[in-house]
């Protein structure tokens, strides 16, 4: 099995990798396959039914409006985030879908999409079924799919349906634990960017990588770019208020003050904010998921609820590290992935499996690593800050209040976003030996998920879900 970073990093549409974007994808494979099966121009109707986890907070996450616009072909990389609520009212309204943007088939939005709260597929708790039907009523087609975090999909038929996404490419420096691949590094004398770029160069050019992988840290930046302009209120019924906007105008106030007062002789001196750099990745990580929550456009890093951690962290090495350039985005990037895929391969990034220790802990994890990798750091100590980001996220329950990633999930970004930072400072300042090696604090959040509560992990019945009053 070999995954790629395009695997973990990829264009999505908010709230949700698993709860939206993997539904949206799942809805328009089904769609796809009627076509492909010559079965699409005998189905008069199609249901969707939710399961599990989706089933559960789906109204919250976006998943009943995701498969609507699934099924009528669209793709969380190109759907128009601005304009995707009305088309799913519209579908609605007029009680109609035109399954793979040309077939139209009766729409009842009741009937239709049934979310089943109490109710799970055998393989995830992030299970879908779709079912076609002709004139008589008869089932043309049905099919189960699992949405297993970060926005893959894999069949109900799939062999392994609850772990991995099966690719069987042959890789140069195939590796599936933190050991084996700080071993490559040592033998090879490489570094972890360097092993992935090797594994990378199998699917594509160095060139055409590259271009990608800058295309998401565009992606990125202009997603903290809306974040910080857009004011208002987040969509829901919380009432939780965008934040962003108003701290970006004041961190941009003072740094125009304090460039003022630096060029202006004067016996008044404007203090230096020691955790000035501080606050900017908290606004870089608060920008990202209120656009999340919002529904925007966002890279899964590796999910979209833990999506503000690795740009946040992206945008410190940019603004605070002298001598950053296009050339240790992409390092970053490759090294982050390379933590990521040991997540995948042997626990899960999925909130819905594991709690949200495998979301925004992975996620902590991989932006530790990459930070490291770009500031000098040896393989050994890229190990030892991704090591530390997510030994201190260990048994981080998903809790969100009203089935909306908005509480705690926006705060717990930029938390973690700062907490990725100081792992990796902390490794930098050892020579990468440690007593709790990474492969064991990925076992341990393994572990830790299969031991977790049910109501504890993305279904908003435990926790601060129940804690807090909605208004």
């Amino acid at each position: 099995m070999a995954l790629s970073v395009l695997d973990l990093f990829s264009v999505g549409i908010g709230p949700s990798s698993s709860h939206t974007v993997g539904p949206m994808r799942a809805a328009k494979l089904f769609a796809d396959g009627l076509k492909g099966d010559g079965q699409l121009s005998s189905t008069v109707r199609v249901q969707s039914e939710l399961f599990g986890s989706l089933g559960a907070t789906g109204r919250g996450h976006g998943s009943d409006k995701a498969v609507v616009l699934g099924l009528q072909g669209l793709e969380p990389e190109t759907v128009n985030t601005f304009t995707a609520d009305d088309q799913v009212a519209a579908a609605a309204l007029d009680a109609e879908l035109h399954i793979g943007g040309t077939h139209r088939v009766d729409f009842n939005w009741d009937e239709d999409v049934l979310l089943h709260r109490r109710k799970s597929l055998p393989a995830h708790p992030n299970g879908m079924t779709f079912r076609a039907l002709d004139h008589t009523g008869a089932v043309l087609r049905e099919r189960s799919y699992y949405s297993i975090g970060g926005g893959f999909v894999v069949d109900g038929d799939a062999e392994g349906a609850d772990r991995v996404v099966a690719d069987d490419t042959v890789l140069p420096y195939p590796f599936s634990t933190a050991d084996e691949l700080l071993e490559i590094c040592r033998r090879e004398d490489m570094s972890i960017s360097d092993v992935m770029l090797a594994n990378e160069l199998t699917w594509r050019t160095e060139a055409e990588l590259r271009a990608k992988l800058l295309d998401l840290w565009s992606v990125m930046r202009e997603c903290v770019q809306n974040g910080c302009t857009a004011e208002g209120i987040l969509p829901g019924g919380l009432n939780v208020t965008r934040r962003a906007p108003a701290l970006f105008r004041t961190l941009t106030a003072s740094a125009a003050t304090a460039e003022a007062a630096a060029g202006t002789p004067s016996l008044v001196q404007v203090p230096a904010d020691p955790l000035l750099a501080m606050e900017w990745v908290n606004l870089f990580a608060l920008a990202v998921n209120e656009e999340n929550a919002a529904g925007g456009r966002i890279v899964t890093a590796p999910t979209n609820g833990a999506a503000g951690i690795v740009p946040a962290v992206l945008h410190y090495y940019v603004k605070f590290v002298p001598g950053a350039d296009d050339d240790g985005v992409v390092r970053f990037l490759l090294a982050a992935a390379a933590v990521g895929i040991l997540f995948k391969t042997n626990a899960s990034i999925s909130g819905a499996e594991v709690g949200c220790q495998g979301e925004v802990g992975s996620a902590c994890s991989m932006a530790a690593a990459g930070l490291c990798e770009v500031l000098g750091g040896t393989p050994g100590q890229v190990e030892n800050a991704a090591e530390v980001g997510i030994e201190h996220n260990l048994g981080l329950t998903c809790d969100p209040v009203g089935g909306l990633v908005q509480i705690p999930c926006i705060e717990r970004n930029a938390i973690a976003s700062v907490k990725a930072i100081n792992a990796a400072r902390l490794a930098l300042h050892g020579d990468g030996s440690h007593k709790v090696s990474l492969d064991k604090a990925i076992k341990t959040m393994r572990d830790t998920g299969a031991d977790m509560k049910t109501k504890y992990k993305e279904t908003s019945r435990g926790g601060l879900a129940v804690n807090v009053i909605e208004c």
